[in-house]
């Protein structure tokens, strides 16, 4: 795959879970700045995929994957999931509770099952990294890093 096919897949795969269209505009705004043929591209998937109804959503095997996902009330190394408050094209987040060596609750952000590619993982890393060297009072600060039993990667933010 090209970087412009992938850049339209990772702009497409963030846009398509965000169901409020204020919001989804606001990301297509920030997402292709001003690269008006990927904005174009990117508003012709997402009306192909709405179009598409639950056809596209609908895949064999899907409750095996849900089967394994992450439970509330589990926990991810020393986190217990307390609820999910968001998801995007590659990531879950979810509000959780760190019990040691403090307590505290924090955003807990997990690479979804299914999504764990070279790519991908490489993406979810580079995130990481990105937010863990930032300082700056309207971005979350990474306290911890890790990986989940299944070898998902995961980071911990206030």
């Amino acid at each position: 795959m090209n970087q412009t096919n992938s850049i339209l897949r990772s702009v497409f795969t963030e846009a398509v879970e965000i169901t409020d269209a204020a919001a989804r505009a606001a990301f297509l705004d920030a997402a292709c700045k001003a690269d008006a043929g990927l904005r174009t591209r990117v508003e012709q998937l997402l009306a192909a995929e709405s179009r598409a109804g639950s056809f596209l959503r609908e895949c064999p095997g899907a409750t095996d994957l849900d089967t394994r996902a992450e439970k509330l009330g589990s926990r991810i190394g020393r986190y217990r999931l307390i609820e999910r408050i968001g998801a995007g094209g590659y990531g879950v987040v979810y509000l959780a509770e760190q019990e040691e060596p403090v307590r505290r609750q924090v955003a807990l952000k997990v690479i979804k099952l299914g999504m764990d590619t070279a790519a991908v993982v490489t993406r979810f890393e580079a995130e990481r990294q990105a937010l863990a060297v930032m300082d700056h009072p309207n971005i979350a600060r990474v306290f911890d890093a890790g990986a989940t039993e299944s070898g998902r990667p995961f980071f911990v933010m206030e």
